[in-house]
């Protein structure tokens, strides 16, 4: 099956303007998730999609390919989608642009669930480090079955226990979610026609609008070190990780 990843890049992030050209070890944070979904080897083609150009003249100074798409889009995924209307694909991936530590084998898995006919929506998740993450409401927690399918995600702590919160160096009951996202690309369309739900609402968590409605979306944990930047300080988080992994020679810097 034909896959295709697209990266939406919104230049007007509210709480880190301009957050797709935020340097990194001296490259925009949207250079290291486009070499991210490069390295992926389940997709055929990889499109930074944006409303801006500035962003796209940066895509193409960095020699990848963009998609100007309208102003007026309410959400990453409607770029995705409005992009994907322009490629041939069975499969289309969404990688979300602040996610500068993506893991090529996590695109992979996505990809694969997908390809499987099991599902026509997946994602992963990655595990819960840091106890301190499970009170972090930027941090998207995600519970899943036994049979890879996700059960619910949250910004709040899932599941409740009664026992005693956990440690940082304990097994967490939850994971951490990652951005990104795998549809067949008739799922992407009817996931764009499906009503905004009231989880999705509540928790402003798009994913939510799937199982509100009854799809089962697929889920695979991919153990990598995932840090979603949505603020400076983890824009510095970020950075800190990259220039750790060129050191230790697991990047090209």
């Amino acid at each position: 099956m034909l896959a295709v990843i697209v990266i939406p890049a919104r230049f007007a992030s509210t709480r880190l303007p301009g957050k797709p050209l935020s340097k990194i070890a001296g490259r925009p944070m949207i250079e290291w998730v486009w070499r991210a979904a490069q390295s992926a080897k389940k997709a055929s083609k990889v499109i930074v999609a944006t409303d801006d150009e500035r962003v796209m003249h940066a895509v193409r100074q960095f020699g990848g390919e963009a998609f100007m798409t309208s102003p007026d889009l309410q959400s990453g995924t409607d770029r995705v989608a409005e992009t994907a209307q322009h490629y041939p694909a069975d499969i289309v991936v969404n990688v979300q642009g602040d996610e500068p530590l993506m893991s090529p084998l996590a695109i992979d898995a996505a990809i694969e669930l997908v390809a499987s006919g099991r599902f026509k929506m997946s994602t992963v998740m990655t595990p819960m480090r840091d106890a301190a993450d499970l009170e972090n409401r930027a941090v998207v927690k995600v519970i899943a079955d036994r049979d890879a399918r996700a059960i619910y995600f949250s910004r709040y702590a899932i599941p409740y226990s009664r026992i005693e919160p956990p440690v940082s160096g304990q097994k967490f009951a939850c994971h951490r979610h990652v951005g990104l996202y795998a549809f067949t690309k008739p799922a992407l369309e009817a996931f764009r026609a499906l009503p905004v739900s009231d989880l999705e609402r509540g928790e402003s968590l798009e994913q939510l609008r799937a199982l509100e409605h009854g799809w089962a979306i697929g889920i695979q944990s991919v153990d990598f070190d995932s840090i979603g930047v949505d603020t400076p300080d983890e824009l510095k988080k970020a950075e800190a990780a990259i220039l750790e992994m060129i050191k230790k020679g697991k990047l090209n810097g």
